[in-house]
């Protein structure tokens, strides 16, 4: 492990990339605190304790939402423009053949316009937050043409991590858009860290003890599905040109048991956080319809066991949705084909893409239950210990760490990659 420590920072090209990131997110950290103006802050921490849904968009922001900095939003109109264009490759087929079959220039094309999509969303994220804010007496009461200001700085500020997030990837070493996730939980950690000892009770120590044990089962569990593979055999039919012959290897092709990595987790949040959203907002209008409906709405999404079903539904649901967005068994099928590959036992052409996808699907299905259990267990741990930062740090440690695992696979082949 020293001995690839030491290759990182000898090499110059790979020490420059890794400063690059650091430097990128000194940046966001620098953003996130700078407030807009008008802020009660002890109302604004009192809010975020006693609300989950709005303590995990804090912590994702990077304090973001705790200091209503200019990006309070984060990456997260984004990340819902996203989600909202890949289910747009499921009705029209024009959007699935850029994103599968037009290679990187259709995938840049594709990102584009989840870049244009996420404009809208965050006026629209940025109006109903600022709205919500100032019906709890967060915000001091501000004209309209401030209100906009401020949305219009809070798209800005989106806008920049996005921007940001790209220079990473182009420029650095990992996913941007993850990294810029991983440094808002992991500047959350002093501080919650601070928290817990000061809060610390004595005669809670078997549950604190329970919380450790479950982090690091968390963590294995996390570093096992993302190292497992279900290699599928492929050989190379022989070929004879003129006076030699060609092909007759064999060789494998590895199917990851989690193909979506932490993708589906983030979408999941992103998602349960758009009806807290609305409901919190409806809550402050004096309306007896919008009063009845939150007064319904509201104690089932703060009732742990539906917030528990639904996250564990939607993390299935986003496991299996992502790999069928990213992974084409039949596009598969036909480049064994051209390459004269075959996978033993199984014919050419829409079997072997029978066979991929079947195969697939059942290791999906293991991948998508060990996610959605591990992104509940936090849940069920704060409801057994009551302590309501577990459920937080649970699934910022499963974000952490599956991001670590991806940025240390690039690290690494960068170093092959150069050795060779």
């Amino acid at each position: 492990m020293w001995n690839r420590v030491k290759i990182v920072f000898n090499d110059k090209g790979l020490r420059k990339k890794i400063f690059f990131v650091l430097i990128v997110l000194a940046i966001f950290r620098i953003g996130s605190s700078i407030p807009i103006p008008g802020v009660d802050h002890a109302r604004l921490a009192g809010f975020l304790t006693n609300n989950q849904f709005f303590g995990l968009m804090d912590v994702f922001s990077g304090g973001g939402l705790s200091n209503m900095s200019i990006l309070m939003l984060g990456v997260a109109p984004y990340i819902t423009a996203s989600i909202i264009m890949q289910l747009f490759t499921m009705i029209f087929p024009k959007l699935k053949e850029m994103y599968q079959e037009e290679g990187e220039a259709g995938r840049q094309k594709f990102n584009q316009y989840s870049r244009i999509l996420a404009i809208p969303l965050g006026f629209l994220q940025g109006f109903g937050l600022l709205t919500m804010l100032q019906n709890q007496g967060i915000l001091t009461q501000i004209s309209l043409l401030d209100r906009f200001t401020n949305i219009a700085i809070m798209i800005a500020g989106t806008m920049v991590l996005m921007w940001l997030g790209e220079l990473i990837t182009e420029k650095g070493v990992g996913n941007g858009i993850s990294l810029i996730i991983f440094a808002g939980i992991v500047a959350s950690l002093p501080q919650t860290i601070k928290n817990a000892l000061f809060t610390f009770d004595p005669s809670q120590i078997m549950m604190y003890g329970l919380f450790l044990a479950g982090a690091f089962l968390i963590i294995a569990g996390v570093v096992a599905i993302s190292e497992a593979e279900r290699p599928i055999p492929v050989s190379y039919a022989k070929q004879v040109r003129g006076t030699k012959m060609y092909g007759g290897v064999s060789t494998r092709i590895p199917l990851r048991l989690n193909q979506a990595g932490v993708i589906p987790i983030i979408f999941a949040i992103s998602i349960l956080l758009f009806p807290q959203m609305i409901v919190n907002l409806l809550a402050g209008a004096n309306v007896g319809f919008a009063a009845t409906l939150t007064g319904f709405v509201l104690p089932i999404l703060n009732n742990s066991w539906v917030y528990g079903s639904m996250y564990f539904i939607l993390v299935f649901f986003f496991t299996y949705f992502y790999t069928a967005v990213t992974f084409d068994p039949h596009m598969i099928s036909t480049n064994l084909q051209k390459s004269g590959a075959f996978v033993p036992g199984i014919r050419p052409g829409q079997p072997t893409a029978d066979f991929i996808a079947k195969i697939i699907s059942r290791i999906t299905l293991v991948g998508a239950i060990f996610l959605g259990l591990i992104a509940v267990l936090p849940l069920g741990m704060r409801a057994a210990t009551g302590i309501s930062s577990l459920a937080i740090g649970g699934t910022a440690l499963l974000i952490v760490v599956s991001v670590i695992l991806e940025t240390a696979k690039q690290i690494e082949s960068q170093i092959v990659m150069r050795e060779y």
